[in-house]
């Protein structure tokens, strides 16, 4: 796993481990969702209830009950730092009822490191696996994320004034 930023410690990225999400887990779907929430510069974070809003409540709300529910958590000493997770929902990436919808996030100082392209790696494999031909996200236009997205192969399928609607062919990778 190759960082992006050369600078890092590579002592921090190689203490690094990749772990199945349990139910013991799932409550931190929460957090990471909001960390999930972009924010451009200069503007005011949402409040931390927003999670609670119908739209966003389908990517946490039941997880471990749907088909295609599964996911992932990067940790460092035990202490989850980022998860991944993918279901079928009804969600601002949904393009149609075979293809899970990505969700993805890190604290804020593990950023950048490649932690999020190892764990979305590590779901891509578990998607072929368990038979899924695509995946699919919604990611704000300026959300610096965008670029890592391309480079793992997804692309716009649609867009809106805001987001791009982007899929992955796991059988491409």
């Amino acid at each position: 796993m190759k960082p992006y930023n050369d600078s890092i410690n590579k002592l921090q990225l190689e203490s690094v481990s990749i772990r199945s999400l349990n139910q013991e887990d799932y409550s931190v779907l929460k957090d990471f969702l909001y960390e999930a929430i972009f924010i451009p510069d200069g503007v005011t974070p949402p409040p931390k209830d927003i999670i609670y809003n119908p739209e966003l409540k389908l990517y946490y709300e039941d997880f471990g009950k749907g088909k295609a529910d599964y996911g992932f958590v990067a940790c460092i000493d035990e202490k989850i730092i980022g998860a991944v997770w993918v279901r079928i929902m009804n969600d601002y990436g949904h393009i149609d009822d075979d293809t899970p919808s990505f969700a993805i996030s890190l604290y804020k100082e593990y950023r950048g490191m490649g932690i999020g392209t190892a764990l979305m790696d590590r779901m891509f494999r578990h998607l072929k696996k368990e038979g899924y031909k695509k995946a699919s996200l919604a990611v704000q236009k300026a959300n610096y994320a965008v670029r890592m997205y391309e480079k793992l192969g997804f692309k716009t399928v649609d867009e809106n004034e805001e987001e791009f609607i982007m899929v992955c062919e796991l059988n491409e990778m």
